[in-house]
């Protein structure tokens, strides 16, 4: 841990993202972090454990490594690493919750996180209350209403791309004696640190941008507070759900090439949301870094810049979104997002069927795309000819 403090405290991103926890192996001097492919540890004597490792559930050197630089990168001093990012999100639920507890959630939450609420964790009396969170009035009705566990808050939103204000929330929220929560995946640690606006607990999933190569499902939880972390690294060994040490050592690749992925991928969707904005088939384009949406001075003051995520409505209505959807070449239709591909999707019908026919359910127009890192040429040619039919 030392040395990931060390990083942490002295150095630039990239250089955390390359060296936190990742210190050269004391035996081989291996550059890279070695697969600690081992469920469990010779103990020198009846507890005697070396260097703290028992059994792989409830640490392993690998995962070690990747929590150490998820913290780092979060501006944190805890990490914990998990098989996806549900089972993470599942874990703080069970950490922070009890019977009865009443969370604030987005009223454009991912698909997933609703479903967790209203289908897992709402049968032991989990309460969750969609708010708009770009209104901080409705915030603070919302959390004085009633007792409130926690905000749980994602900016930018997935897929309206919505943008909270974490700092003003966060004072909000600390008034009200609530937790806040934010999903930080689409904007990265790259792109924003909530922590350091006022939030308790960072939630990833690192599945995408993280890892960023569409190779590995990971999750990652990251806290500054010793009384949640101690709870929570309970609960992750209690639960179980943990990163193994193969998709823990992908993960951790992934982070080293954030910063320069992160770049490209903004530099991209800036140019295809620009493209969108001027086609005449597209009545609304939703992107952070346009002028016209109504989060662009907040993120621009909140996130270093505008993310790799675009959200666009067609004319033609639902049919016309699927035929844009399945006639694209070099952008691949596929659920998830953050990986060097380039991905289109149907929210409506994919990623985000689960709220259909609720307060969450969103435009059936509506196209998602997770802009990769190809040329951008090539990925304006072919939305071209996907719109024109």
């Amino acid at each position: 841990m030392a040395y990931a403090a060390q990083m942490s405290n002295t150095s630039g991103f990239s250089t955390r993202a390359i060296h936190a926890g990742q210190a050269p192996d004391p035996t081989t001097g291996a550059v890279v972090p070695p697969i600690y492919a081992t469920s469990t540890y010779a103990q020198d004597g009846v507890g005697g454990l070396r260097a703290g490792y028992e059994y792989s559930r409830s640490a392993n050197p690998t995962r070690t490594a990747l929590e150490e630089c998820l913290a780092s990168l979060e501006g944190a001093r805890h990490g914990f690493a998990f098989a996806s990012g549900l089972a993470g999100e599942d874990t703080l639920l069970r950490t922070v919750a009890a019977p009865g507890s009443r969370f604030v959630i987005p009223n454009d939450a991912y698909g997933g996180t609703y479903r967790q609420f209203a289908r897992v964790h709402a049968r032991w009396g989990v309460q969750a209350q969609p708010v708009a969170l770009t209104d901080l009035d409705a915030v603070r009705a919302a959390v004085q209403e009633q007792p409130t566990t926690a905000v749980w808050v994602e900016t930018p939103t997935n897929p309206l791309l919505g943008v909270a204000d974490i700092a003003a929330i966060a004072e909000i929220a600390r008034a009200a004696g609530a937790l806040v929560i934010v999903d930080n995946t689409f904007a990265t640690p790259y792109l924003q640190q909530p922590l350091a606006l006022g939030a308790d607990v960072v939630v990833h999933s690192t599945t995408k941008y993280c890892g960023g190569h569409s190779d590995v499902v990971g999750g990652g939880l990251v806290t500054s507070r010793d009384d949640l972390a101690e709870e929570l690294r309970f609960h992750q060994n209690a639960i179980g759900g943990v990163a193994g040490p193969f998709d823990a050592w992908l993960v951790l690749r992934g982070l080293r090439t954030l910063a320069v992925r992160m770049e490209r991928h903004c530099d991209n969707a800036e140019l295809v949301a620009a493209f969108l904005a001027a086609h005449p088939r597209v009545t609304e384009v939703i992107y952070p870094g346009l002028e016209s949406h109504p989060g662009h001075e907040l993120a621009s003051r909140q996130m270093r810049r505008f993310g790799g995520m675009v959200s666009f409505r067609v004319t033609g209505g639902e049919a016309a979104a699927l035929e844009v959807c399945g006639r694209t070449r070099v952008i691949t239709l596929g659920e998830s997002l953050g990986g060097v591909e380039s991905l289109i999707e149907h929210p409506g019908k994919m990623t985000h069927a689960s709220v259909a026919g609720t307060q969450l359910e969103v435009p059936a127009d509506l196209v998602r795309l997770s802009v990769g890192i190809e040329d951008a040429e090539d990925l304006l040619a072919d939305l071209d000819q996907a719109l024109a039919g």
